[in-house]
C-alpha cells in the first residue's frame, strides 16, 4: 500500500483501513503465538502500513480537514 493511494482516500475510509489492519495485526500475533504463521514477513508489513494510514490521518488533523 502506498501513501500516495491512501492520500486519496476520505477520513472515514481512513479509519476503517486502520480498524481493519489493526484485526489484522492482533490475528498475525496471534498465529505467531500458537506457531501457525507462515509468512512472518506479513508482520512487518502490516505494521508499516498502520504507520501509513496514522500518518496521513494525522497530517489531515493538523491541515485542519477532519
Amino acid at each position: 500500500m502506498k501513501a500516495s493511494d491512501l492520500r486519496d482516500l476520505s477520513v472515514e475510509e481512513l479509519q476503517t483501513k486502520l480498524t481493519e489492519l489493526k484485526t489484522e495485526l492482533f490475528n498475525l500475533r496471534f498465529q505467531l503465538a500458537v506457531n501457525q504463521l507462515e509468512n512472518s514477513n506479513r508482520l512487518g508489513a502490516v505494521k508499516k502500513d498502520i504507520a501509513r494510514v496514522s500518518t496521513v490521518i494525522r497530517q489531515r488533523q493538523l491541515a485542519g480537514e477532519d
